[in-house]
């Protein structure tokens, strides 16, 4: 700072205050949320009391959401079991089908054939046992 007198400090203040350009303020929408809050529709001191009502309302719909998104998992795991037991049900009756095919006498007859064993060719004979013989 040189020596100068304080009014042309002033001035010189003055005048950089003059330059400076003022931006306009922008106009707030009218909408129906800056009504709500602008013109004190809802005062500080509401919103605060009815804070603990919003947070369990948020929190119902948090449970409402979990509880949507557990009920879809069920319902695609047993869609999913169900496939399951609609190709368990048909493998069971393959292979029951192949069980009696396997247990006829003619396909018992050629696997013992391979084993040496073969079909007798005489009738059964019945045993009687005669009750003088038993004592």
């Amino acid at each position: 700072m040189t020596n100068r007198l304080r009014s042309e400090i002033l001035e010189e203040e003055k005048e950089s205050e003059l330059i400076v350009e003022e931006k306009p303020v922008k106009e707030v929408p009218e909408n129906l949320f800056t009504k709500f809050m602008a013109n004190g529709f809802i005062a500080a001191e509401d919103a605060t009391r009815a804070l603990p009502f919003i947070l369990f309302l948020a929190f119902l719909g948090m449970i409402y959401i979990a509880n949507r998104h557990l009920a879809e998992k069920n319902i695609r795991d047993i869609a999913k079991l169900t496939k399951e037991v609609h190709e368990l049900t048909w493998e069971y009756k393959v292979t029951k089908a192949d069980l009696a095919f396997k247990s006829t006498q003619s396909e018992v007859a050629k696997r013992a054939d391979t084993l040496g064993v073969k079909e007798s060719i005489q009738p059964a004979q019945k045993i009687t046992v005669k009750e003088d013989a038993i004592q």
